[in-house]
């Protein structure tokens, strides 16, 4: 069994599961801060790839 068929074989079932456990584990406190800090390095990568991006261009010109 694939990787790809792994991502494709998770259903409902298992997503609850999945959050049902998170939630226990964090509480429900700390999911917040936790989507918090992830959103903010999803941020910061996607800056820093638009940074990357224009001194490609830049070196090109």
């Amino acid at each position: 069994m694939t990787f790809s068929n792994i991502i494709l074989a998770i259903g409902p079932w298992q997503i609850g599961i999945i959050v049902l456990v998170v939630l226990l584990l964090f509480g429900g406190k700390k999911i917040p801060e936790l989507m918090r800090g992830l959103g903010s390095g999803i941020k910061e990568f996607k800056d820093a790839s638009k940074e990357d991006e224009q001194l490609d261009e830049n070196k090109k010109d």
